[in-house]
């Protein structure tokens, strides 16, 4: 839990009833773009794991895989606000609230129409049953356009979960060690100037913040992630190995 500078525990405020946080943001959804423009993907893969598990790394391999070609959608990209920004780099979580508005505004896109891959997301129970709202009202958008010149653009979708697990130590030495891999980079790039720089989380940097972020991960995240196992398709996957094995278990 995120502490203030005395020490003491923030005290969560965040409301957690699910239809509070769901229903006006799908009102406000049908209101700005229309209910005929509820179009969601037909195939939804939810990517999950602790924070160094290779997320970035495997989805490239797993959307070739399942023939996409639209980019992923990365939860954490889509949160960019200061106050977003300045809890990523405590290693805390954003509201649920800011996450399920910025999602599904962004699921409506027409790129993702035939499939989607989404790195980080449920991260909370709160989303896991957001996300049980959102297909139920996606299957009542088929079955009320079943008979009509729309149907083609409501279709029922299939949802994947798949959860790339890493240990505790894995996931904090390889956190540290992209950390320093891209420092490394940059400075080379900075005094040669050949090449670009790319962006260094700041989380990477601490000893403390990797491991709070995989603390995060295990009382907030894990149990999120393997609750989808009773709702929709999913794989565990051992991700501890090299690039290669972890393509093979996937």
């Amino acid at each position: 839990m995120p502490t203030q500078a005395s020490g003491q525990p923030l005290v969560d405020l965040e409301v957690k009833d699910v239809r509070v946080i769901f229903k006006p943001i799908w009102e406000d959804l049908e209101e700005d773009v229309g209910y005929e423009n509820l179009r969601f993907p037909k195939e939804i893969i939810l990517l999950g794991g602790a924070p160094g598990a290779g997320k970035g790394t495997h989805t490239r391999f797993i959307m070739a895989a399942r023939g996409l070609t639209c980019p992923p959608i990365v939860i954490s990209d889509l949160l960019t606000t200061p106050a977003a920004e300045k809890i990523k780099a405590q290693g805390a979580m954003v509201g649920d609230k800011e996450v399920i508005g910025l999602l599904l505004r962004k699921l409506l896109e027409p790129q993702f129409r035939d499939g989607v891959v989404l790195d980080g997301f449920p991260r909370t129970q709160v989303q896991v049953e957001c996300l049980k709202l959102l297909v139920d009202n996606i299957n009542q958008l088929h079955n009320e356009h079943a008979n009509t010149p729309l149907a083609i653009h409501f279709r029922r979708p299939t949802i994947h979960a798949m959860v790339l697990f890493v240990s505790e130590s894995t996931s904090i030495a390889r956190q540290l060690n992209r950390g320093r891999e891209i420092a490394e980079h940059n400075r080379k790039v900075t005094e040669t100037g050949v090449g670009k720089l790319i962006e260094q989380r700041t989380t990477d940097m601490s000893q403390e913040t990797v491991r709070r972020r995989y603390r995060v991960f295990k009382e907030q995240t894990w149990n999120a992630l393997t609750s989808l196992k009773q709702l929709y398709h999913y794989h565990f996957v051992n991700a501890e190995g090299p690039i290669q094995e972890v393509e093979e278990n996937i």
